[in-house]
């Protein structure tokens, strides 16, 4: 694992570090950074499914800032141990040992997406806000976990037809990851299960549920 990254310049790596911190109190509070041919790829996941059976679909926030073009990484990281090299305001400081996130093992496609259509920021900050209150009302003052996952599932997983159709958590990390600003219009992008809303900021990115499908069940016996 590389002891830093090195930014095109300090406003860069300021950057990277307002994203982790964002992405700290989001999700599982890692992030993920890809690194190649001069562009890192940083995302986290502020919604993904904790089991297989689980309704909620995976929703990663993605920022990508000029860098280092020797480095060449793939590695997940806690946000909170990101920080800005004091004596040289260029680089970022990483941890010394990496993080396991299963979200990380799903890489959205490169290629292949086609035109699905628009969003205005203000729709997306409007639902955000929305579904922020939903979530605030429903969650009991002294929720488990598994209470909190539900509430937030029920309420960021659901496809919202103000929406055009994408996930309300879409709007959701668009807000709390600082993406959405001024009367900007988002470009939405599909591709397999795959869906991206693009702003200035940053990129949404949702993938709906993909489950093998089961054979009928057949009786089976005499007659």
């Amino acid at each position: 694992m590389p002891s830093r990254l090195l930014f095109a310049d300090p406003l860069a790596a300021a950057d990277a570090v307002t994203f982790a911190r964002r992405a700290v109190r989001l999700g599982d509070g890692n992030v993920r950074l890809r690194a190649e041919s001069g562009v890192l790829a940083l995302s986290s996941a502020p919604l993904a499914p904790a089991t297989l059976l689980e309704e909620t679909p995976t929703i990663l926030g993605m920022r990508f800032l000029a860098v280092d073009p020797e480095l060449v990484c793939d590695l997940v990281v806690e946000a909170s141990a990101l920080s800005v090299d004091a004596d040289h305001p260029h680089a970022v400081h990483l941890p010394d040992t990496g993080q396991t996130a299963s979200w990380a093992g799903i890489s959205p496609p490169r290629s292949g997406w086609e035109p699905a259509g628009e969003i205005a920021a203000a729709a997306l900050a409007a639902r955000a806000q929305w579904g922020i209150a939903a979530v605030a009302r429903a969650v009991p003052a002294d929720a488990g976990e598994d209470a909190v996952r539900a509430v937030r599932a029920a309420v960021w997983g659901p496809d919202d037809p103000e929406l055009g159709g994408v996930p309300l958590g879409v709007a959701f990390t668009a807000f709390a990851l600082g993406f959405i600003a001024g009367e900007e219009v988002a470009a939405v992008r599909r591709s397999g299960p795959w869906t991206r809303v693009s702003l200035s900021r940053g990129h949404v990115l949702t993938r709906s549920t993909v489950r093998s499908g089961l054979t009928a069940v057949r009786t089976t016996g005499l007659g």
